[in-house]
């Protein structure tokens, strides 16, 4: 078997890149005084339960079943993510001005609540339809539905694939 083709590699990809995204963001927010919003907020603990599950899963990767669960939850938490990319991707370029929601949602609730617990990396204080900082022409939430789609394709791949 090839390095690249084994889940290994996929799980050792998925953790460096999920847990490099939320440094990045990091990074960005402080070096470029950006506001996280609760949606971001949530990706950003997306990332973290990609990189957690990716962590978990790597010394077991060589097991066909244990490679095709924490496949399948990898590629859910990132089907997960792509859909809340994708909605404050909307926000971004068709309800400019609009809160993340009319009310305070259960969600908003726990990222309220993490941000009280950990603020370094769960605080909230964006508005949602705020792009505040692109590159190449693309948001931080458009790069994030990037990402996470790239990693549900690549679980998709994990889970398709015959078992060896």
């Amino acid at each position: 078997m090839k390095p690249r083709s084994s889940p290994r590699f996929f799980f050792a990809v998925v953790g460096l890149a999920s847990s490099g995204l939320v440094g990045g963001g990091l990074l960005l927010a402080h070096s470029l005084n950006l506001a996280a919003c609760p949606l971001c907020i949530l990706q950003r603990m997306l990332y973290l339960l990609l990189a957690a599950l990716a962590l978990l899963a790597w010394p077991f990767a060589t097991r066909p079943g244990v490679a095709r669960l924490a496949g399948t939850l990898i590629g859910l938490a990132a089907l997960v993510g792509a859909g809340i990319a994708a909605y404050q991707t909307w926000l971004q370029r068709f309800a400019k001005g609009v809160s993340c929601t009319a009310d305070q949602p259960w969600w908003e609730q726990f990222v309220d609540w993490a941000g009280q617990q950990v603020p370094l990396l769960f605080e909230a204080t964006g508005l949602c339809s705020e792009a505040g900082w692109k590159f190449l022409g693309l948001s931080i939430a458009e790069w994030s539905l990037l990402a996470f789609s790239a990693f549900a394709l690549a679980a998709l791949h994990l889970m398709l694939r015959p078992a060896r």
